[in-house]
């Protein structure tokens, strides 16, 4: 009996394209998908920094304002004193003196809650300026991970691009605004 001979050259062929097809079809489809994490995470990136720059700013201007009114609780503590030098002189009441004290009071406060919304402004710029960080190192090492084919880099900035996800979230949960 004969032997049925199948021409394996060609099938050898055939497997060898269609190996090589789904090689590149699997690259391409694993480079998408590092393109997409990447520019989801500079898009995570640029809201945290916008957020970080927000509440550096917010900060800045809350201190200045709690330094305007402790120069203003200082210029009344020195009227209370003046006050104070011509009641001995009979040339001001104990009311005088009383008010400005208590003026002071106000002041005193308003100064110390300005001071307390500038740190809590700095506090979210920290947690926001940190998740950029996390976005940027996760960007970078996508970037190597494509350079050097090694998939295992892509999932550790995925890791680490979550990292920067989860300080964004808790920066927005716990902001001041």
């Amino acid at each position: 009996m004969d032997e049925i001979e199948v021409p394996t050259e060609h099938l050898h062929e055939a497997i060898h394209e269609s190996v090589e097809h789904d090689r590149k079809h699997t690259e391409k489809g694993w480079s998408m998908y590092v393109a997409i994490s990447t520019a989801l995470m500079a898009v995570l990136a640029a809201i945290s920094s916008l957020l970080a720059g927000h509440h550096s700013n917010e900060s800045l201007v809350d201190q200045i304002k709690a330094s305007d009114q402790w120069s203003y609780y200082q210029s009344k503590g020195i009227k209370a004193e003046l006050k104070k030098i011509e009641l001995n002189y009979h040339q001001a009441t104990p009311a005088d003196v009383e008010r400005y004290s208590k003026e002071q009071e106000s002041i005193k406060k308003l100064a110390e809650e300005l001071q307390e919304t500038s740190s809590s402004h700095l506090e979210s710029e920290k947690k926001f300026a940190m998740a950029v960080t996390f976005f940027q190192i996760s960007i970078a090492i996508a970037a190597i991970s494509i350079l050097s084919k090694k998939k295992f880099l892509w999932i550790g900035s995925m890791f680490i691009g979550t990292a920067g996800l989860f300080v964004l979230i808790h920066g927005i949960i716990t902001g001041h605004y």
